[in-house]
This record gives C-alpha cells, sequence and structure tokens, in this order.
C-alpha cells in the first residue's frame, strides 16, 4: 500500500511508520518541520506538510491509498485537534483516500459505572480535561462528515512505549481491561492494530479500540 502518515516523527507516528515499512508498504512520512527529517527513517520519503491544512492534506494524499494522522497537540493548544481533523477530513474528501485517526480514549464506556465515559469517572485529573474533551470533539467532527472513509482509534487508559507482542484484542465504545483491571496497551502493538485495520478494514466511518 501507499500510506501517508501525518505526525510521523512523533511517539505513536513513528511506531506506525516503522510498522507499515516493515510490512513492505510504501510510506510518505509528513512533519512540519523539515529540521525533523533526520528523524525519520531513510525508507521512508520524507515529505513537509501541515495536518492542518487542507490544501497540505489533499496533496499529501492524492495517489496514496490511505492517511494516518497521528498528530498531537502542544499543551494549550487542545483545540488545535478540532482544526486538525476538520482538514484531514476535507483534505481526503478532495481524493477520495481512507482516513485512520489516532484518537482519545475519553469517550468510552467505563464497563461497570452504569455507562459513564472515561473522563466522567471520579477522580479522572482536571489537568487531562483540556486534551480529553478536544479527543470527544475530534470525533464528532469525523461523525459529522459526509462521504469520507474513516475510521477512529481510540487506545486504552494507558499508551505507553514498550514490546511489540503481535497481540490485541478488539473493542467498539467500550474501554478494554485485563483480567486484573488494567487497561493498557503498548505503542508498538498499537501500531500493529493500526496497520492490521489499514490492510484489513473492519471499521467504516466508526469508532474502535483496543487493548490487551
Amino acid at each position: 500500500m501507499r500510506i501517508t502518515v501525518f505526525g510521523a516523527a512523533g511517539a505513536v507516528g513513528s511506531r506506525v511508520v516503522a510498522e507499515a515499512l516493515t510490512r513492505g508498504h510504501e510510506v510518505t512520512a509528513v512533519v512540519r518541520d523539515p529540521a525533523r527529517f533526520p528523524l525519520l527513517p531513510a525508507a521512508a520519503y520524507a515529505r513537509a506538510g501541515d495536518a492542518s491544512e487542507v490544501e497540505d492534506v489533499a496533496a499529501l494524499s492524492a495517489g496514496q491509498d490511505l492517511v494516518i494522522s497521528a498528530t498531537r497537540p502542544a499543551p494549550g493548544h487542545e483545540a488545535d485537534l478540532v482544526t486538525t481533523a476538520k482538514a484531514l477530513l476535507a483534505g481526503v474528501a478532495r481524493t477520495g483516500v481512507r482516513l485512520l485517526l489516532v484518537g482519545g480514549a475519553a469517550g468510552l464506556t467505563v464497563p461497570g459505572t452504569g455507562g459513564l465515559t472515561v473522563v466522567e469517572t471520579p477522580g479522572f485529573p482536571p489537568s487531562w480535561r483540556p486534551i480529553a474533551l478536544a479527543c470527544n470533539a475530534q470525533l464528532e467532527v469525523c461523525r459529522a462528515a459526509p462521504g469520507v472513509d474513516w475510521a477512529y482509534l481510540s487506545p486504552p487508559a494507558l499508551l505507553e512505549p514498550g514490546e511489540r507482542t503481535g497481540r490485541y484484542r478488539l473493542g467498539g465504545d467500550e474501554l478494554l481491561a485485563d483480567a486484573a483491571g488494567r487497561s493498557a496497551i503498548s505503542m508498538e502493538d498499537f501500531a500493529v492494530a493500526l496497520l492490521d485495520e489499514a490492510e484489513h478494514p473492519r471499521h467504516h466511518r466508526a469508532r474502535f479500540t483496543v487493548g490487551y
């Protein structure tokens, strides 16, 4: 496949690029600042571009099979998630390319709470609310966009660098946790799940989640 990855030098994006290259895909790795090109694998096509600019998204998705966005706003700029989602959706609408978005976990319902979402649960850290609410708004922008084949991948509660096992469980709108109540996945296995969805699409205009 020909895959464009926005946010290609970030914590998740870099792992997505590495996983895609390992599987033999042709990867266009996009960063906003060309000074970050040395952080990208030599096997990827390094390009400068901004996921919040419709023209950039359209140009960098033309002729591709898939666009993956793994961008993350700086603290204090959480609302940029919404702006970027709108631009991504408008850009791929011009080219007809499928879009996979790395989203947030805040809107997932928590088992055993009577339907509360992660952000609604008692004890949710106030400092995380801005990014949590921005992720929820990001998903709503996707749901309101007509004519685009998108999928939105929500991580579990804990997403950290770790080991690639190639194992994970799939879910829908409910937070996944293991038998011990731990909701987690490594960034490496998160990338595996994302590329599995890229190669064998199961979710269209829908949110899904993963976890151990």
